[in-house]
């Protein structure tokens, strides 16, 4: 059984901080944007070894703007404000 999204479509949501020390290129790029807010524009899945492990990736529209990233599950945070 698949494991179930941990945000939906719609959500806002918060940019976290990358919790690795050594940063790749992707990731100090996104430091930038910790913090800002958004909301979940879209969801999308990736299974690995057979479908035993899930990673769930995220499009997120940043703040006012048009600017969306693609993010993962650990890289967001529930807005809570």
């Amino acid at each position: 059984m698949m494991p179930k999204a941990q945000y939906r479509v719609g959500q806002k949501v918060v940019v976290a901080p990358v919790a690795n020390s050594s940063l790749s290129p992707r990731d100090s790029d996104l430091e930038k944007y910790v913090g800002q807010r958004g909301e979940i524009t879209d969801c999308y899945w990736i299974t690995l070894d057979r479908g035993t492990k899930v990673f769930y990736i995220y499009s997120v529209k940043i703040g006012e703007g048009e600017k969306e990233l693609v993010l993962h599950e650990d890289e967001l945070q529930p807005d809570i404000a």
